[in-house]
């Protein structure tokens, strides 16, 4: 099956009477956790589930651990088979339009082997924009009978990128804001600076001024130009905390980029142990 990255506000409307689709609203906001349940609860695309980030796309924070760790596998397959996934269905996420929350739905459903999986391309934003049908409806589902065939070679562990971290046939991106990359602010964690090695690549350079998706052959271009050589099966994908980074992974994919994996704690499990190694400025 070739696996799925992006799907159009149009094509999908055409689509929500079938039986096998799922749609799940990612939306969310790091400052206001329950910003996206109130608005999904307002209104959402028909049949949508809500996916928390906090709640369902990631485990407990541990004392070591990046401040959204992966769930473990079994404990998705179980959230997914009470929402009424089947290894049938043909999965759709969605957020208010930069699919950053989206993108980390779709990669945690191609972890666990799901590859009939996208990401509805600018998201609530767009559908909204072509007036495109919403519901305040929240709908039980038959629980589905999802079997998980589990990817552990899609991530990587801090181990992997201290490794990596001097490795000329390697690479690491960074796809945190610039100013967060060099260490001129860090709003959220407790040490500014990135990974010595990682190259910035923002998760905005992916996108249009409409929070789009740029057209793969574009981004091919742009990524290579990061990449500078180096195959994405020896590309590590980082952020704040494993989430924008899947953005990343979205949009190597779609641009025909494949293989390149994620470190889930990444910036945030990363800086927590004063033993790893920090560098600031702009240079990797």
């Amino acid at each position: 099956m070739t696996t799925r990255t992006l799907v159009q506000a149009e094509d999908l409307a055409l689509r929500l009477s079938d039986p096998r689709l799922r749609i799940f609203d990612c939306r969310f906001d790091l400052a206001r956790p329950q910003y996206g349940r109130a608005r999904y609860d307002d209104e959402h695309l028909p049949g949508a589930i809500y996916a928390d980030l906090n709640r369902d796309m990631a485990a407990a924070v541990t004392p070591a651990s990046g401040r959204h760790p992966l769930p473990l596998p079994s404990e998705f397959e179980a959230r997914l088979r009470a929402w009424g996934v089947s290894n049938d269905s043909s999965v759709v996420a969605y957020d208010d339009g930069n699919s950053i929350y989206a993108a980390r739905f779709w990669w945690m459903m191609r972890w666990l082997g799901h590859d009939d999986v996208a990401v509805l391309d600018g998201g609530m934003r767009r559908w909204q924009q072509l007036d495109l049908p919403l519901d305040d409806e929240v709908r039980a589902r038959a629980p589905g009978d999802f079997a998980a065939t589990p990817h552990p070679e899609f991530t990587v562990d801090a181990a992997a990128v201290l490794a990596q971290t001097g490795d000329r046939t390697a690479r690491i991106l960074d796809v945190r804001a610039p100013e967060r990359y060099r260490g001129e602010v860090e709003p959220i964690d407790a040490v500014a600076g990135h990974v010595p090695g990682a190259r910035n690549h923002p998760f905005t350079t992916s996108l249009d001024d409409s929070g789009r998706f740029r057209p793969a052959t574009d981004l091919r271009a742009a990524l290579s130009q990061s990449l500078a050589g180096v195959p994405p099966e020896r590309t590590i994908a980082m952020c704040g905390s494993g989430v924008t980074a899947c953005h990343l992974l979205l949009a190597m994919e779609h641009a025909g980029l494949h293989g390149a994996r994620l470190y889930p704690g990444s910036w945030s499990e990363w800086s927590r142990d004063p033993s790893r190694p920090v560098r600031t400025g702009d240079g990797p």
